[in-house]
């Protein structure tokens, strides 16, 4: 297993969702320490400065930590808990799904359930089940129990969901490549910036709660006060049954993405060519994206205090917003080296150009 899998492994299986990111950043945390100086926000953002050649321009890469999950909102006098969702979940992937619930006398392991379809109308069967029909069974048999376990009200849940590589090592699969794919670019990036030269300095933050509403990016933007930002996402891949070309034509092992449109944030345009322009002259290949009905941490950013140059640079997924997602090493691979190339060549006057 070489650094990258481990990396991406580490992250991947790591806890964190919305407002409870904690463990997820002391992983982070470790993993950034030694690549500049670290601070963090009051929301929570984590920081990681690396100097160069200049003070400016300052380059923000900005990839979130948080992943979706749940928090239990009701225990029954059975002992089921309800849950409310922490972003954005497809409700037909939920069902028989095992899930962690962390509780301050450790984890609790439970698996969402509804009502068995033995006891559903034919008519029934054909509906989807909604998440508000939905509970956890953590195998108690009253309330009673539940608390003695230590289950409570507002205690986060994640899915349950290792890493696994699959089809001879290309592809992996597991649980928040969304987007703890964008905080492993930063430290990778930051990690090849130590053995080589950069005209600018280099902000890298890992914010929180993304999958909420872009909350870690609108603060963080004051710590990393940036004058050009790239944000480091997953992008969703087309290249299953049932997606037509014109929905999307983003493939696993087709090479990073660039975001063209957002439903937050379209890309300043000369920074957007310029990133394909230098993925073309060191022959990386690149797909063109756009995501209408989702937003990254841009929305925010770009908007920071008279505007930002901001673009998305992504890595496709399957089955994004579930426990199983997959990515291709190729993509991830080819990512870091096209963000490498472009932190090298953002010196002041490039930065100045965006904007003129």
């Amino acid at each position: 297993m070489d650094a990258t899998i481990k990396l991406l492994k580490e992250l991947t299986e790591a806890h964190g969702v919305p407002g409870y990111e904690a463990p997820i950043r002391a992983v982070l945390r470790k993993h950034l320490k030694p690549l500049g100086e670290l601070s963090e926000d009051k929301l929570g953002n984590l920081i990681c400065e690396k100097p160069g050649r200049a003070e400016t321009p300052r380059v923000m890469l900005a990839g979130h930590m948080d992943e979706i999950g749940f928090m239990v909102k009701h225990i029954t006098k059975e002992g089921f808990l309800h849950f409310l969702p922490l972003g954005s979940w497809f409700d037909q992937v939920l069902l028989g799904q095992r899930v962690v619930i962390k509780t301050s006398k450790g984890d609790v392991v439970g698996v969402i359930g509804a009502k068995p379809p033995h006891m559903l109308t034919p008519e029934d069967r054909k509906k989807v089940v909604e998440k508000k029909e939905m509970y956890i069974d953590i195998g108690a048999t009253g309330q009673e129990q539940v608390d003695e376990i230590g289950v409570r009200v507002g205690d986060p849940v994640i899915p349950r969901a290792d890493f696994v590589p699959l089809a001879g090592g290309e592809t992996f699969m597991s649980k928040a490549f969304d987007d703890r794919i964008g905080t492993a670019l930063i430290v990778s990036a930051l990690g090849k910036l130590k053995e080589q030269d950069h005209p600018n300095t280099v902000v890298g933050v890992a914010t929180v709660q993304e999958e909420v509403g872009l909350r870690g990016a609108a603060t963080s933007a004051w710590s990393a006060n940036p004058d050009v930002a790239i944000i480091l996402e997953i992008d969703i891949a087309g290249d299953v049954p049932g997606i037509k070309p014109e929905e999307s034509s983003v493939k696993l092992g087709g090479g990073p993405s660039v975001l063209i449109y957002d439903a937050r944030m379209i890309p300043n345009l000369k920074l957007r060519d310029f990133v394909i322009a230098t993925a073309k002259e060191l022959e990386i290949p690149v797909q063109l994206s756009y995501v209408e009905g989702g937003a990254t941490d841009g929305g925010m950013i770009h908007m920071f205090k008279t505007g930002v140059p901001t673009v998305v640079l992504a890595v496709a997924a399957r089955h994004i917003h579930s426990d199983s997602s997959i990515i291709h090493r190729r993509d991830y691979d080819n990512a870091v080296e096209l963000l490498v190339a472009l932190l090298e060549r953002l010196d002041a006057a490039t930065v100045k150009g965006f904007t003129e």
